[in-house]
C-alpha cells in the first residue's frame, strides 16, 4: 500500500492537468457576486494517476479498516492536480464518513481546489452549493465512485444508480432508506419514508379531527374531489391512489413545498402503470421518485423518467392540478369530498414547513434565482408553446380576489376553494401547483415572472 500511494502522489505532482479558460464568462453576474469566480475546469477524462488516486479515496471510503500517514498523502496530490470536478465525489465521501480525521481531510482537499473557506458546521452544504452554482460537471467515470460509495451504505440502490438523463453529481443522500415495499403492502412497517397505496378515506362529514384551518392538497379529476392533508403528507410524501377513474401518484416534497399529481395510466403501449416510491436520494433539495416494478427513476418536479426502461420508452406523466387550500375551504366548495383517514399520518404531526423548512433550503441548491425570496409560494404552469410561468401565490390570490384577470397565453388563473388552479380559455385542468420559488426556479431555470412577463 505505501509504496502504491506514494507513486500515484509521485505522479500527480510531477504531471499535473492542463486547465481550461474560467466557467465566469458564462455565469450570471449574481452567481459571481455571491460565490465568487469558479476554479477553471479541465475536460476529458482525468489522467491515470489522478483516477489511481481517486480510486484509492473511494477504496479508504469503503473501508472498515484505518488508513495511515501515507495513506493521507493521496489527499496532498489529489488537491496539487486541482481539478474540480473531483470535488463531486469527494462530497459524496464527506456524507458517509464516520471518520473525523478522514473527513477533515476531504474537507480540506475540497476547499482547496476550489479556492474557498467554509467555516460553518454546514460545510459540506456550502462546497457543494458553490459547486453547483459554478455548474461544475462530473469527470468521466464518476457514476462509478459514487455508486461504489452510496451502495457500500444503503442497500437498495444498487438498480438505481445507473446512466440515464440524470445529473448524479447533484443528487445527495437525504438521510433515510429507499422504500422498496411491493405495491399495496404499505401497511407494513419500513426504516423509510412509508409511502401510501389505495389509502384508506372517509367523508368530509367523518373527518372531525381536521380543523377547519388545516392545511390540505386538493384534486379533482373528472368531477370527483379528494383532500389529502398536508399532516399527513408530510409523513408519507407519496401516495398511489385512483381518482375519477384516473390512476394517480401524488409526491409531495417537503423540502419544496410542492404537492404534484401525475396520471400514471393512458402511457405509451406496452408501459405498466408505474408504482412510485421515495428513493431516499435527493437532486437540488427534491425528492427522487422511482418505479417499484421497473427500478426507473422519474423527476419528480417534471415527471419525466430519466432512467431505466420507462426513460427508453420516453414516459413523461401528465399532471392535474393540486390546490394548496384549507380544509374549511376545501369542503365547503367541495362538500362531496372524500379525504385521507387521521391513521394515514402514524400518530405523527410535524408541520415541517413552519418547523425545519421555515429557514430556507436544508439541502444544498447551488444559487438561487433572486427574483424572488427562496422561499416565496409560486403557481407553477407551462402554457402550451412550452412556456413556464410563475405566479406568486399572494399577489396572484389578491389580483383574483379584486376580480381582476390574469391570463397569460392559452393559461388563466382562477380561485378554486380558497386556492388557485390553472385553467384554459374553456375551464379545463392545465396540471398547475404550488411550490416554492427555489424549487420552481431550479428546475425551470427559464421560466417567466408573473407580471414581469
Amino acid at each position: 500500500m505505501k509504496n502504491s500511494v506514494l507513486a500515484v502522489v509521485l505522479g500527480l505532482l510531477l504531471t499535473g492537468i492542463a486547465s481550461q479558460p474560467s466557467r465566469a464568462e458564462a455565469l450570471p453576474d449574481y452567481v459571481i457576486e455571491q460565490f465568487g469566480t469558479p476554479p477553471a475546469t479541465p475536460t476529458g477524462a482525468l489522467p491515470d494517476d489522478l483516477q489511481a488516486a481517486m480510486n484509492k479515496v473511494v477504496q479508504f471510503s469503503t473501508a472498515q479498516s484505518g488508513w495511515n500517514s501515507e495513506d493521507m498523502r493521496v489527499f496532498d496530490a489529489i488537491a496539487a492536480a486541482r481539478d474540480p470536478r473531483v470535488v463531486w465525489a469527494l462530497s459524496d465521501i464527506m456524507r458517509f464518513t464516520w471518520r473525523p480525521a478522514f473527513e477533515a481531510a476531504l474537507k480540506r482537499t475540497a476547499t482547496d481546489i476550489l479556492g474557498i473557506e467554509v467555516t460553518s458546521f454546514r460545510h459540506r452544504s456550502e462546497i457543494i452549493d458553490h459547486m453547483m452554482a459554478w455548474d461544475i460537471p462530473a469527470y468521466p467515470g464518476y457514476l462509478d465512485h459514487k455508486r461504489a460509495v452510496f451502495t457500500n451504505y444503503v442497500p437498495g440502490w444498487e438498480r438505481i444508480l445507473v446512466a440515464g438523463e440524470i445529473d448524479w453529481h447533484l443528487v445527495s443522500w437525504g438521510g433515510v432508506n429507499i422504500d422498496a415495499r411491493p405495491y399495496d403492502t404499505t401497511d407494513e412497517i419500513c426504516d423509510c419514508i412509508p409511502a401510501a397505496d389505495n389509502p384508506a378515506l372517509s367523508t368530509a362529514t367523518e373527518a372531525t379531527w381536521l380543523k377547519d384551518e388545516d392545511i390540505v392538497f386538493g384534486i379533482e379529476v373528472n368531477g370527483v374531489t379528494r383532500a389529502y392533508p398536508r399532516r399527513i403528507m408530510e409523513i408519507r410524501e407519496m401516495v398511489n391512489d385512483t381518482l375519477g377513474g384516473r390512476d394517480l401518484a401524488i409526491p409531495y416534497c417537503t423540502l419544496c413545498g410542492a404537492a404534484q399529481a401525475y396520471f400514471t395510466d393512458d402511457l405509451p403501449d406496452g408501459v405498466e402503470r408505474p408504482i412510485l416510491r421515495t428513493s431516499g436520494l435527493l437532486i437540488r433539495s427534491n425528492k427522487v421518485m422511482y418505479d417499484i416494478e421497473t427500478y426507473s427513476v422519474f423527476d419528480t418536479f417534471l415527471g419525466k423518467a430519466v432512467t431505466g426502461p420507462l426513460a427508453e420508452k420516453g414516459v413523461q406523466l401528465d399532471q392535474a392540478s393540486v390546490v394548496t387550500t384549507s380544509w374549511g375551504a376545501w369542503k365547503a366548495a367541495h362538500p362531496d369530498t372524500t379525504v385521507l383517514i387521521e391513521a394515514l399520518a402514524l400518530g405523527r404531526d410535524y408541520d415541517l414547513r413552519n418547523t425545519r423548512d421555515a429557514k430556507g433550503p436544508i439541502f444544498p441548491v447551488g444559487d438561487v434565482d433572486p427574483r424572488l425570496p427562496v422561499h416565496e409560494d409560486v403557481i407553477g404552469v407551462t402554457t402550451a408553446s412550452g412556456k413556464p410561468i410563475a405566479f406568486p401565490r399572494n399577489k396572484a390570490f389578491a389580483a383574483l380576489s379584486k376580480g381582476e384577470d390574469i391570463a397569460v397565453e392559452n393559461v388563466r388563473l382562477v380561485l378554486d376553494a380558497g386556492g388557485i388552479r390553472a385553467v384554459d380559455a374553456d375551464g379545463a385542468d392545465l396540471g398547475s401547483h404550488q411550490a416554492f420559488w427555489f424549487a420552481w426556479s431550479q428546475f425551470h431555470p427559464q421560466t417567466a415572472l408573473w407580471p414581469e412577463l
